[in-house]
């Protein structure tokens, strides 16, 4: 190989003889003649030498492997899992119960007249009707004559307001303060840890209920959000636990070496390897707002201002004969419900936990197996 004109020695280059011979420029360059540096490499090459031909993609391609990644990888994981098909199933099935609901009780004008489910009201059937004995009450009825079937359907968008506000509190922030206390170290950590604490030590369901009682909230929303508050000092304690032994990490430091920034570090790198650990605690979350508002809902701590179980196990309670088995059933429709979709929030948390399992992600991707079978 012939060396370029920047590796030709000027007149004043030192050079030695090496055992053939032939003259070695000392600074590593080649001589008039030579073909090799003595460093090793050629005379030709730079850092910044490509040594192989990678294809660039076409924008086509680039859509196909974002969708491949985001989309069909993670389905093929979900619908491989057991946990997550009978999770999913659950909870998409009481997502469409609410949405039936709210379309049959929406005054929009175009959803005005289609009823899915009729809206429970009093004495729309005889009383206390034992559940699977009429097909216009499945699940019978309770002391006012009021489906309880219809009750259940109505309650599901009240409940998912209340688990969405509250489990999506309590893991973002939990999260945000865990991520940064947990990366940053230093006065952030001390100040953002020392007032998880202090949060951490005060009695939630007692501040719940002083802040029920002082603003009597109405809303599912507000209720949710209330609940949430309870909820994101532990998650943050253990985010910044974890954070800072994935911070070491060699792909983390590499990121820092490469001069990306502490935002996309924290998503790509931190983040993003938190996310197993992250959705399981919105199961768990949304796992507690829904025993809290039960509780408090039971207990009649919270206004009745919407149907949900809560008011419906507080209304089987109170007007129920509980040492009469025929009139049980009242009281355990809405117990079972809570049971369902408790589990199904478990078992589909322990199906995401396979989602982000980069090596079973890798194997279900198509472009990957394209190009290893090439």
């Amino acid at each position: 190989m012939r060396a370029t004109d920047d590796d030709t020695p000027s007149d004043d280059t030192p050079t030695r003889d090496d055992d053939s011979g032939r003259d070695v420029r000392t600074d590593g360059g080649l001589d008039d003649g030579g073909d090799a540096r003595t460093d090793g490499g050629t005379g030709d090459e730079t850092v910044f030498t490509r040594t192989s031909d990678v294809p660039t993609l076409t924008r086509r391609e680039k859509a196909r492997r974002t969708f491949d990644r985001r989309i069909y990888a993670p389905l093929a994981v979900l619908v491989r899992d057991w946990r997550a098909v009978v999770g999913g199933t659950i909870l998409v099935t009481f997502l469409l119960t609410g949405l039936v609901a709210w379309v049959s009780a929406s005054n929009w004008w175009l959803l005005e007249s289609v009823v899915l489910v009729e809206q429970p009201s009093v004495m729309e059937g005889p009383i206390f009707t034992p559940p699977f004995q009429s097909m216009a009450y499945p699940l019978g009825t309770g002391v006012m004559g009021k489906s309880i079937f219809e009750q259940l359907v109505h309650a599901a968008p009240a409940m998912i307001q209340m688990i969405l506000a509250g489990a999506l509190l309590s893991v973002t922030i939990g999260t945000l303060i865990g991520t940064v206390a947990g990366y940053r170290g230093g006065a952030i950590d001390k100040v953002l840890m020392s007032l998880t604490d202090v949060v951490l030590t005060i009695p939630g369901i007692a501040l719940i209920i002083v802040l029920a009682a002082i603003w009597e909230p109405r809303s599912p929303l507000i209720v949710g959000l209330l609940l949430g508050i309870d909820n994101w000092p532990r998650l943050a304690r253990t985010i910044r636990s974890e954070v800072l032994s994935v911070r070491e990490e060699s792909f983390t430091e590499a990121s820092r070496i490469m001069g990306l920034s502490q935002f996309t570090i924290l998503r790509r790198d931190i983040i993003s390897n938190l996310m197993p650990y992250i959705s399981i605690n919105f199961a768990n979350g949304a796992r507690t707002i829904i025993f809290e508002s039960v509780a408090l809902y039971f207990l009649g701590i919270l206004p009745f201002t919407t149907l949900n179980w809560g008011v419906m196990m507080n209304e089987a309670y109170n007007g129920a004969d509980l040492t009469n088995p025929s009139q049980l059933h009242w009281l355990f429709a809405p117990m079972l419900t809570i049971a369902v979709v408790s589990l199904g929030f478990i078992l589909f948390a322990q199906g995401l936990d396979r989602i982000f399992n980069v090596r079973l992600r890798a194997r279900h991707e198509s472009t990957t197996a394209d190009a290893e079978s090439q």
